[in-house]
C-alpha cells in the first residue's frame, strides 16, 4: 500500500481532533494541540476531517482529502507543496479555520 505523508497544524487557540478514514480499513484519530504540528503517513483515498468542541458539544469543523494535506515526499525540504512562502514568523494553511498562524516571538 502506498501510503502519503502529511501534515496538518492547528492554527486555533483550542484543541481539535484529527480523524482519517481510508481504505482497507484504515482509521487513524488524534489530538492535535493548539499550534501543534500533526505529521502522518495515510493511504491516498483517505477522507480527513477536523473536529472540535464548541457550545453545542463536538462538531465537524472541516472535511478535506488527504492529498490535501500531502508533503513533498522527494527532494529536500519536508514543507507541504500547498503551503505559501510567507515571512519566517507567520504559517499559512489551506483549509484551516485560520489562514494564517501568527507565532509568538
Amino acid at each position: 500500500m502506498d501510503a502519503l505523508l502529511c501534515s496538518y497544524r492547528n492554527c486555533s487557540e483550542r484543541m481539535r481532533i484529527i480523524r482519517c478514514c481510508g481504505p482497507e480499513d484504515f482509521f487513524l484519530e488524534r489530538v492535535v494541540f493548539p499550534f501543534e504540528v500533526l505529521t502522518f503517513h495515510c493511504p491516498p483515498a483517505t477522507d480527513v476531517e477536523i473536529w472540535a468542541r464548541d457550545s453545542l458539544g463536538i462538531v465537524l469543523t472541516e472535511q478535506l482529502p488527504a492529498d490535501a494535506l500531502a508533503m513533498q515526499q522527494s527532494g529536500v525540504s519536508p514543507r507541504p507543496a500547498w503551503l505559501p512562502q510567507v515571512p519566517n514568523r507567520a504559517v499559512g494553511v489551506r483549509g484551516n479555520a485560520s489562514s494564517v498562524c501568527l507565532l509568538p516571538h
